[in-house]
């Protein structure tokens, strides 16, 4: 497994960023005979994002990477949510779906095609992974948001010198922008999915799971009962679970083979 520490000069972003990379580019031989299937197809390419307060130092799944073959990019999104902010050098969406992906595509020759890039975040890289997914469905094939943070609904109706536990208005309204505004906006993923219904564009393919002990456990079944109600195929899953790592880590584990076997 080859593991990379990348430093490049962002244009999004005004300022040299750095990403992790992870590519599978070694294959083992402890027990001769037993070969991986999986090695012998061209390299998928995975972007992993983190969720608040998170870098590119979370955890890879690194064994799975080199079982099922396909290369990990983790960005570092800073606390935006992974979209593009009001201020100049703010602009994460932009920065994930086009510079990034362009720069792998140009250095590494990985994540050419929608069938062969996927995107996966928790927490806030799960509200992340499906904005990005849906705001690029040419670029990426498929999904995966754990204990996403589908806050939108709640920060429209905060009001100056309002917040909560998390963060400040001043903070949310950086990200998502005036927030009486936000539910029809581009930075609402609810927004894009009607848009690409009404322009019959093929979504990506969707898998989510959140745990039945997660304090977000009530925004993931609005945004799943949204998705029924708008009758878009995906995969949903509550289980007894919280907020952590080791949910995460389950369902990273249930749900990489179904988007990479």
């Amino acid at each position: 497994m080859a593991n990379f520490t990348i430093r490049f000069f962002s244009n999004s972003l005004r300022r040299p960023t750095t990403f992790k990379m992870y590519i599978p580019n070694d294959i083992r031989n402890d027990f001769p005979g037993e070969e991986n299937p999986y090695a012998k197809r061209p390299i998928k390419t995975l972007f992993l994002l983190h969720g608040y307060t998170g870098d590119a130092e979370n955890w890879v799944p690194e064994e799975l990477s080199a079982k099922y073959n396909f290369a990990v990019v983790v960005p570092n999104g800073e606390n935006s949510f992974w979209l593009d902010g009001r201020a100049t050098g703010h602009q994460f969406c932009t920065f994930l779906g086009e510079e990034l992906i362009n720069y792998v595509r140009k250095t590494f020759n990985l994540a050419l095609t929608k069938e062969d890039t996927y995107i996966m975040g928790l927490s806030m890289g799960g509200f992340g992974a499906l904005h990005t997914a849906f705001a690029y469905p040419e670029t990426f094939g498929k999904v995966t948001a754990l204990s996403s943070a589908l806050i939108t609904h709640e920060v429209t109706g905060m009001k100056e010198g309002q917040g909560n536990e998390v963060a400040n208005y001043d903070y949310y309204r950086e990200c998502f922008g005036e927030p009486k505004e936000l539910l029809e906006s581009k930075n609402n993923p609810e927004t894009l999915v009607k848009d690409l219904l009404a322009e019959g564009k093929e979504l990506p393919e969707i898998f989510m799971a959140v745990g039945t002990e997660d304090f977000l456990l009530e925004n993931n079944r609005a945004f799943h009962k949204f998705l029924e109600e708008n009758s878009v195929e995906h995969t949903y899953v509550e289980d007894k679970g919280q907020h952590d790592m080791a949910f995460w880590s389950k369902y990273v584990q249930e749900f990489v083979p179904k988007m990479f076997g």
